[in-house]
């Protein structure tokens, strides 16, 4: 039997990629000890790697796809095929950015201000680029984590990846400026992608996926509409295309359904309602595949 071997995310990314994967149809479980997750299809063969590593067996072949974040192969230079942007992270769907900061204290206000400073990071390669773009020449140290709390008797400023913030602010750290930004993504070997059946399977993966990650944005509503008042209930109404408008067996009322934002139905639904709408339901979906 033909497998994809694909690389999942250990650490802060490994819920939320679970959780994503789940919702697209595939569901992986693994015990605390275990680098080899078990799922329901036997063509996917999965390993799980910390993110700052996976693009790296990629790139050799050891894995054939990955899902990591953009920054690692950025930071490592290695070479695979960016298959796709996947935008969600471990709380929120939105880019994380890797920041500049140092001590509320400090009297460092930009870059400029960094020549012949301490630096402390995981990202050193893109540090060093940062740096070069800047002109400023300072030193760069490797860090192994926590480096919120290296700042300021370990360095004097630190570039750290951040998703909301609250972490910096915890540790009293003032953003100076983002250094990079960065999603999460499928990379694939570039080999890999030249064998049909691997592209084909890797493709469909990916397009479930999106349509998970598109799901979680939208809900579907459904509601019996008089007919009277139709026409002003189907104007309110957004959706991916138009409505659907089905007669009753009850020639006066007709039964409709469309998907919408999440962030609209607390005003939507009490429109609808005095509008003269019954049997409301606000659903969940899994995919949404446009």
């Amino acid at each position: 039997m033909p497998e994809l071997k694909i690389g999942l995310p250990k650490g802060s990314l490994q819920e939320s990629t679970f959780a994503l994967l789940r919702a697209a149809g595939w569901d992986f479980s693994v015990s605390s000890r275990s680098y080899y997750p078990t799922g329901n299809d036997p063509e996917l063969n999965a390993m799980l790697a910390r993110p700052q590593e996976m693009s790296r067996y990629v790139e050799r072949g050891v894995m054939d796809a990955a899902i990591t974040g953009l920054d690692w192969p950025l930071d490592n230079g290695s070479d695979g095929e960016v298959v796709e942007r996947l935008v969600y992270a471990k709380a929120t769907r939105n880019p994380v950015r890797w920041v500049l900061a140092v001590p509320e204290a400090s009297a460092i206000t930009s870059a400029k201000d960094l020549e012949g400073k301490t630096i402390s990071t995981e990202v050193v390669n893109l540090a060093k680029k940062y740096l070069d773009r800047h002109g400023v020449k300072a030193r760069v140290e490797f860090s192994h984590g926590a480096t919120e709390v290296k700042a300021p008797h370990l360095a004097d400023a630190i570039i750290d990846l951040t998703e909301t913030g609250s972490s910096l602010r915890a540790n009293r750290l003032r953003v100076i400026d983002t250094v990079a930004e960065s999603v999460t993504v499928v990379v694939a070997n570039r080999e890999s992608m030249k064998d049909a059946w691997k592209k084909e399977k890797l493709g469909a993966l990916v397009l479930m996926l999106k349509g998970a990650l598109l799901a979680k944005e939208k809900v579907l509503l459904k509601l019996n509409a008089p007919r009277s008042e139709l026409d002003k209930i189907v104007a309110v109404l957004p959706s991916l295309h138009s409505p659907t408008v089905n007669a009753l067996n009850d020639g006066g009322w007709a039964a409709v359904e469309t998907i919408v934002d999440t962030g609209v139905t607390r005003t939507l639904i009490p429109t609808l309602k005095s509008l003269g709408a019954q049997g409301i339901l606000e659903l969940s979906l899994n995919a949404i595949i446009p």
